[in-house]
């Protein structure tokens, strides 16, 4: 609150200021990282524009305002800004004080105005100054969304003909990779990233849903940014795709960098990020390559989410006998064979008993072994096993008959 002449003169000194300061940035076709430093350099705080999610786009502030976020437990381990803990009044972190303004324009929500000043509280004439402030953000915002939209489009063409096999001209597609910045000339691993399925009493609407992929496509986007430069990320509309730099060989190729890309997206899920599965190829080499990787990424996400669940991160490599199961096409011969196979077992009554059977294939039917991991006493498994070969036929015995089984169970395990 303003309690005397001077403080009144110096806030209107501030406000005029920061006027000046974003006139010039908007006739001068300046960047959010402009819009951040002349807002902080006036007003004396630490500014930071991010997503709606909290994810940074661009920031001017000191290590001594990042740390009182921190302190304030107002950063996620990826460094993303909790936004949805900073209330509309300010919220608190020790003498100091934090403010969001949300940016919107035309009933969009295009991001949040994060101000931090560690030291004291932001009196109300330089929250007005940030309400000022947003809208140059929401103006600078929406002139980038529509450039990033055609370069998405550009982007996603080019990237389809690489994965169609149609791009096969040296000198076109280093033309191409050379406009986007894209370093397409080492070994890469194809990331698939689907955001899962929303939950039926959830029903977002076509564009809810959008949002929420233009959200999600702008973070990878962000991550593989800090990840390296020259990697592709792009927008499929349902999916987003990148190519990964496969990184030290080993098994799975490109792990580490994905899992940290995988886990920087995700963050702590806060801030309605939503669910998502990742499925992720073998080393595309060449560009040759690429077509393949694409389909072994598909394949990933898609058998990955059904053995494994949503939100799952599956490597095409480790799907073994998955892999197979999959290229099935009819489902239904898949169910009548696990049927035919297992009998009662295949029906939901049958759980118990064949998760002691796919317990006794595991341990190559040591009875003592798959008695201790099922904590049962050794005649009990015993017991099991007979009831078992009874229902199946001579499961001890008869090796082409368990591997049989072994399949069956895979087939229910990945069609449900």
């Amino acid at each position: 609150m303003v309690t005397t002449q001077r403080e009144a003169r110096d806030a209107l000194a501030r406000a005029d200021a920061l006027h000046t300061a974003l006139t010039d940035v908007v006739l001068e076709g300046g960047d959010l990282p402009r819009i951040a430093g002349e807002v902080a350099g006036v007003l004396g705080c630490g500014v930071l524009v991010t997503s709606t999610d909290g994810r940074e786009r661009a920031g001017h502030a000191s290590p001594e305002d990042r740390a009182a976020l921190e302190t304030g437990e107002l950063l996620d381990p990826s460094g993303r800004v909790r936004v949805e803990r900073i209330v509309e009044e300010g919220h608190r972190i020790g003498d100091g004080e934090v403010r969001l303004l949300r940016v919107a324009a035309g009933g969009s929500d295009l991001a949040r105005l994060v101000c931090v000043r560690g030291d004291s509280g932001i009196p109300s004439e330089d929250v007005h100054a940030l309400e000022r402030a947003a809208l140059v953000v929401a103006l600078l915002i929406t002139r980038q969304e529509a450039i990033t939209a055609v370069e998405n489009k550009y982007q996603g063409d080019f990237l389809r003909e690489l994965f169609a096999g149609r791009a096969r001209d040296e000198h076109y597609v280093e033309e191409h990779a050379a406009a986007f910045g894209w370093a397409l000339d080492r070994p890469v691993v194809v990331v698939v990233a689907e955001i899962d399925p929303a939950p039926a009493d959830e029903a977002p609407s076509r564009g809810q849903w959008r949002l929420w992929q233009e959200r999600f496509s702008a973070a990878w986007r962000q991550v593989c940014d800090g990840v390296g430069t020259g990697i592709p990320a792009v927008d499929f509309s349902s999916e987003v795709v990148a190519l990964l730099p496969a990184g030290v060989p080993g098994p799975p190729a490109g792990a580490d960098v994905v899992r940290r890309a995988v886990a920087d997206v995700r963050g702590d899920r806060g801030g309605g990020r939503r669910s998502f599965t990742v499925g992720v190829s073998r080393v595309a080499s060449t560009l040759a390559d690429l077509p393949d990787c694409y389909g072994q990424a598909r394949r990933a996400v898609e058998v990955g989410r059904r053995v494994h669940g949503p939100g799952s991160t599956t490597f095409f490599d480790q799907l073994g006998l998955h892999r197979l199961i999959a290229l099935v096409p009819d489902t239904g011969e898949l169910r009548a064979f696990a049927h035919d196979v297992l009998g009662p077992l295949a029906e939901p009554e049958g759980a118990e008993l064949r998760e002691t059977l796919q317990v006794l294939l595991d341990t190559n039917f040591n009875l003592a072994e798959a008695a201790r991991l099922q904590f049962f006493h050794y005649n009990t498994m015993r017991y099991r096993v007979g009831k078992l070969e009874r229902l199946l036929g001579p499961l001890s015995s008869d090796p082409h008959l368990r591997l049989d089984v072994a399949v069956a169970l895979r087939v229910l395990e990945i069609s449900g």
